[in-house]
């Protein structure tokens, strides 16, 4: 009885992914392309982004035929700085919300100097 040395994956799923791919960057384009402003664009531009990142780690990285630790060590550390940017930005929106309630609005102008 032989021993395989790798995993073997068949090619179709390699073909569906690669397709997918070309569906969600035909959508990512029909954003610019129709034009959507504001939140919406944005949050759909980052949704676009995402999926198409996690399928080409899952796939194609073979990410999803790894060991449940090599996939936290590996995926662990980027959520966790994601999570620490975001706590960041939330405090950051609270400082200046304070501040300006404790405050007031800046009528802060500078001063010439004076020669």
């Amino acid at each position: 009885m032989a021993s395989e040395e790798g995993q073997q994956h068949p090619l179709s799923v390699y073909f569906w992914i690669w397709g997918l791919l070309f569906v969600l960057s035909f959508f990512s384009y029909m954003v610019d392309y129709l034009n959507f402003q504001g939140n919406l664009r944005w949050g759909l531009i980052l949704l676009f982004m995402f999926l198409k990142a996690g399928f080409i780690v899952a796939i194609f990285m073979h990410m999803k035929w790894e060991r449940l630790a090599l996939k936290i060590a590996i995926l662990g550390p980027p959520v966790a700085i994601i999570v620490l940017i975001w706590l960041m930005s939330l405090e950051g929106f609270y400082v200046e919300e304070t501040r300006v309630e404790y405050y007031g609005e800046s009528t802060f102008e500078p001063e010439s100097p004076h020669h």
